[in-house]
């Protein structure tokens, strides 16, 4: 497979200061607007009404993470990762008619809040506080104050550690080693919600139906087969996985020696990659082609193969990637018989 020729940087600074220049141009629009009666959004082409939801969406997960200063921070802490979930979905539903200089700066700057996102929730956690003990130990005969002493100040309270659930939101399976779980998402009391896999040790994960999005992060030695994401799944962190699954996008962050079978309506991310291979999607069960259909997924794209490595900027292949060879490729995994189980043995 020949890889395609990256854009000269500065074709890409220029598509770059279009997209702002455009954000900027709907950002003065709507604020002109304001209090007007709503005009027919037909008008506008699909990259503007693109464009103009993705403006909303950013003022959005920008406002709550200022928030996240304030005393309710966990609050504003989920509120902002709703946001940013919610720019995900519009960049999946979108990614098939954007320019691809304006993915690109999309894709971007949802990273970039993302990144945010993390920084906030880090800073949310309890600092050590500073000590002088190991110090003190190596004094001898301290000389005696006669003065008395004021009883010690008691330590400022802790701010609350926020939650994994608030920082990787939606339902899920977290912290654990050896386990199996079946879930079937079209029979959940939270079908079609988000769905999370994190801190995972050599287990095996089997989801039929639909989810709204997937958020996957630190998993060892997984395997994971997913039916359909109405959205986007984001990846971070995993070592010696094997993932299938059905998405309309899918971004792939710090992941080593892992094999991934997709079917995907945009071109695959990857980032801060090594080792990693893609062949074609695998996964069977009875009604799939039906939750395929139902989250605009029916039909195979090839972009499997059309891997994107943001940071090999080289026109030559990228030496964090490649396929998968046919013969050493899973063959098609039915799962209709697996019923619903978390087992931790």
């Amino acid at each position: 497979m020949e890889p395609e020729p990256d854009q000269p940087k500065v074709a890409a600074g220029g598509g770059h200061r279009k997209h702002l220049a455009m954000l900027e141009r709907l950002s003065k629009r709507s604020s002109s607007s304001a209090g007007a009666p709503p005009s027919d959004s037909s008008d506008a082409s699909p990259v503007e009404a693109f464009l103009s939801r993705f403006a909303g969406a950013k003022l959005a997960a920008e406002s709550a993470l200022s928030a996240c200063r304030s005393d309710d921070a966990t609050a504003s802490l989920a509120a902002a990762a709703a946001a940013i979930d919610n720019i995900d979905r519009l960049i999946a539903e979108a990614s098939h008619a954007l320019p691809p200089y304006e993915l690109r700066a999309a894709l971007a700057t949802a990273a970039d809040l993302r990144a945010a996102h993390r920084v906030a929730a880090s800073e949310l956690r309890p600092k050590k506080s500073f000590s002088f003990r190991n110090k003190s130990r190596n004094l001898k005969n301290p000389p005696q104050d006669h003065v008395t002493a004021s009883p010690p100040q008691q330590p400022p309270p802790e701010q609350p550690k926020p939650s994994l659930d608030a920082i990787l939101p939606g339902f899920g399976f977290r912290g654990k080693n050896g386990a199996t779980f079946v879930k079937d998402l079209r029979v959940s009391n939270d079908k079609d919600g988000d769905f999370t896999l994190a801190d995972l040790v050599s287990c095996e994960v089997y989801l039929k139906g639909k989810c709204r999005a997937l958020y996957i992060h630190k998993l060892r030695d997984c395997r994971v087969f997913v039916g359909a994401v109405l959205g986007s799944v984001l990846i971070e962190d995993v070592q010696g996985c094997i993932f299938v699954m059905a998405a309309h996008q899918i971004r792939i962050h710090e992941a080593r020696v892992t094999d991934f079978y997709l079917r995907v309506r945009s071109r695959p991310i990857i980032e801060d990659c090594s080792g990693v291979r893609f062949a074609p999607y695998v996964l069977n069960y009875e009604g799939i082609e039906e939750d395929l259909k139902d989250s605009g997924l029916q039909e195979e794209t090839g972009n499997w193969a059309n891997v994107d490595d943001f940071k090999w900027l080289k026109a030559m292949q990228s030496p964090n990637w490649c396929l998968v060879p046919e013969e050493e490729r899973l063959q098609t995994v039915n799962i209709s018989e697996f019923h619903e189980q978390e087992d931790d043995s």
